[in-house]
């Protein structure tokens, strides 16, 4: 059970267990700056214990869906109507239907849009996957000779691609 009536509320973020974490560090930094207690006003250091705690419980994916279940499930249980105390909406659903599908079509403004999603990402940690990847299908290359190779490098590449894009920055637009 979350330790706060509203994690997400408390860093300014819509309640949604599908932020990135690109969303929840800028909404942390915007208030870690503005009310810090090393700052030269003395900052505010009871609304950044809050803001810390709320952080550390939406720092990753998994425990936003925690807190985002835990929103929910005070909500039915206290008959949710769809709006908090401050009449903001308690929790935002995700949106209907299933995820865009990138069609053959869309590909090249995908590709595009590639080099951009690398330099706003992390592109360090891309290219340390890139370098363990290419590694790996050496490795395969050597110690696994025949045709298993290439069922071993396709592996390689399907962890490389399904990893690599948790260090690409959100498409432009969202």
């Amino acid at each position: 059970m979350s330790t706060h009536a509203n994690p997400f509320q408390i860093l300014g973020l819509p309640a949604r267990r599908d932020l990135t974490n690109e969303q929840v560090d800028a909404a942390w930094r915007k208030i870690a700056v503005a009310t810090h207690p090393d700052r030269e006003d003395g900052g505010d250091l009871a609304r950044y214990t809050q803001a810390c705690a709320a952080f550390a419980e939406l720092r990753i994916p998994w425990s936003r869906s925690e807190a985002w279940a835990d929103l929910e499930e005070q909500a039915r249980a206290a008959g949710y109507d769809g709006l908090d105390e401050a009449g903001q909406p308690y929790i935002e659903p995700l949106p209907a239907g299933p995820p865009p599908v990138i069609t053959p079509a869309d590909l090249p403004a995908v590709l595009a849009q590639l080099p951009s999603r690398i330099r706003r990402g992390h592109p360090v940690r891309l290219l340390l996957r890139a370098a363990v990847a290419a590694v790996l299908a050496v490795l395969v290359l050597n110690l696994i000779p025949g045709t298993p190779v290439l069922a071993a490098i396709a592996v390689v590449t399907v962890w490389f691609v399904l990893t690599g894009r948790e260090d690409l920055a959100p498409p432009a637009g969202l």
